[in-house]
């Protein structure tokens, strides 16, 4: 073991991705556009990206090197998946938990100057996180609405983390070394959902709880070091110069850059983990980029022209979500057969 963490500052770069394979989630590593399965590469190495997080310290090194001598040519790909003819799962298929942030100032303060309100101070004095559903994770693919989600259905272009370790009341200056590695994530909003129950002043709950996307694959950080650059003035943690993107139908509606997260990952986890134990497992989402949902892009759309016709996502619409170094997201939005609507169920006043 020894041997193998001396090759890490040279090693430690890696693209995991979980594939279904005889019905199974498969954990592989991606290398020239083959997946490796974890299994056959080494016999300690976790078939499943729970087991390979709650063991991250003893068994990544296992992996680094079994990359290695991929990349070296010493294990030939007799029996690798080609990645683009697979059926790509959420990189974190079951996560324990799933928190999102609300990191972009840029976003936030878009969107409260087109409901003509102004920017909220606190935003700059500590981050913030909401609780979503991390048992409707999901990866490419279809993504299932019923009708009410249809009422004003949004995308929301981000990023996420995965914690890789235990950790709880974490330090900020500390917190990087609990991070598995980055992933695009697509936080899903129905926004009538959303705006109707957030006056009551609890939420989001509906509008949000009925998928997340992540995908295709998690990134370790040293795969993401020559992308670094420092985080913002006053901040604290790691930062990467990292275009985004989203397309629709494939026109891109969205363009921002992950380095314009004003409160860092580490400071969200460290929010995060006060008085809580973190796990692994965990994702952590980075709240949207600016530009990065038609919320967003609608009332600056109508702010600049009240004649402006909204757009929002409909049955077949293809999304597809890309960030420099973390892959390419594409989903298909497909309609519920189910009729059944919880806003028809509203009571009369």
């Amino acid at each position: 073991m020894q041997g193998l963490l001396f090759l890490l500052p040279y090693l430690a770069n890696m693209k995991l991705v979980t594939y279904l394979k005889n019905d199974q989630d498969q954990l592989a590593i991606l290398v020239n556009g083959l997946l490796y399965d974890t299994d056959l590469l080494h016999p300690d190495l976790p078939i499943s990206m729970a087991m390979f997080l709650n063991y991250w310290e003893d068994v990544f090194p296992l992996a680094l090197a079994a990359e290695k001598r991929i990349k070296d040519g010493l294990i030939a790909p007799v029996h690798s998946a080609v990645f683009n003819e697979s059926s790509i799962l959420a990189p974190v298929p079951h996560p324990t938990s799933c928190r999102d942030g609300y990191a972009f100032r840029q976003h936030v303060a878009a969107a409260r100057r087109n409901r003509k309100v102004d920017m909220i101070p606190e935003f700059d004095q500590y981050p913030i996180f909401y609780f979503t559903n991390h048992n409707s994770i999901q990866g490419p693919g279809d993504i299932v609405c019923m009708p009410d989600h249809f009422e004003k259905l949004d995308f929301e272009l981000e990023a996420a983390v995965v914690i890789c370790k235990h950790g709880r009341n974490i330090r900020a200056e500390k917190a990087d070394d609990y991070i598995g590695g980055l992933m695009i994530m697509n936080d899903m909003s129905a926004r009538r959902l959303q705006m109707e129950e957030m006056l009551l002043n609890l939420g989001p709950a509906k509008g949000k709880d009925f998928s997340t996307v992540i995908g295709p694959m998690l990134v370790t950080l040293d795969e993401l070091e020559s992308f670094e650059i420092p985080c913002k003035q006053g901040h604290t943690g790691k930062s990467w110069n990292l275009t985004m993107k989203c397309k629709v139908n494939g026109i891109q509606v969205s363009e921002g850059n992950l380095g314009d997260m004003d409160w860092t990952f580490a400071e969200i986890i460290e929010r995060c983990s006060y008085g809580v134990n973190l796990y692994p497992g965990d994702v952590i989402g980075s709240g949207t980029v600016g530009t990065g949902c038609f919320l967003e892009l609608n009332g600056t759309g109508k702010l600049n022209d009240p004649n402006y016709k909204e757009q929002w996502l409909q049955p077949g619409d293809v999304v597809e979500m890309e960030i420099d170094g973390l892959g390419h997201l594409s989903n298909t939005i497909v309609k519920d057969e189910d009729e059944f609507s919880i806003l028809s169920l509203k009571k009369s006043l």
